[in-house]
């Protein structure tokens, strides 16, 4: 062995490896799929979070499981805000999660079916609340540009095919970063 190379020992390069994962990776956003959930009787929540190259174990505590806005499924798309923790014993890391947030069209999916579910709870899609349809509508919402090529057709074709239909314009973006 050459004389000037230190040797570690395993609790020593752990030790090393613990202080440089966890003060230089503080608090990360990090972005991927959920697979092996377990919801622990506990209450803890444990995932690996996995993409196409790596995964890393993911465990959220039972006092921030409490303030989730949704149910984390496996096959999920998700990012998860959290701290790189390195458990010197077992010489593993794992992410300890802090905030769970569905992306993607996952999110939307979940935000429609949340809505549904809440609607429906509420009886607001049972047959006595449904209206029938009139034969011919007599008034049109449109929401788009007030100044876009899109409802001077719309205004065009009803002013064609029916002249007595009200248009109710609710002007929005449609276009740019801010549509």
């Amino acid at each position: 062995m050459h004389e000037q190379t230190r040797v570690y020992s395993v609790s020593e390069i752990t030790s090393v490896i613990k202080t440089l994962l966890e003060e230089s990776l503080p608090t990360v956003w990090i972005e991927g799929e959920i697979s092996n959930i377990k919801f622990h009787s506990s209450g803890h929540i444990y995932f690996t979070l996995k993409d196409s190259g790596a995964q890393i174990p993911v465990v959220m505590w039972r006092s921030r499981t409490l303030s989730l806005a949704f149910q984390p499924e496996d096959g999920m798309k998700v990012q998860v805000l959290g701290n790189i923790r390195v458990y010197e014993k077992g010489g593993r890391y794992q992410l300890d999660a802090l905030m769970i947030q569905p992306f993607g069209q996952g999110q939307l999916q979940m935000e429609f079916e949340r809505l549904k579910q809440k609607l429906q709870a509420e009886g607001l899609f049972d047959a006595e609340h449904k209206k029938p349809l009139p034969s011919y509508p007599h008034t049109i919402g449109v929401v788009t540009s007030p100044t876009g090529a899109a409802i001077r057709d719309i205004v065009n074709v009803l002013k064609r095919r029916a002249p007595n239909v009200q248009i109710i314009l609710r002007p929005t973006l449609v276009q740019g970063e801010n549509a």
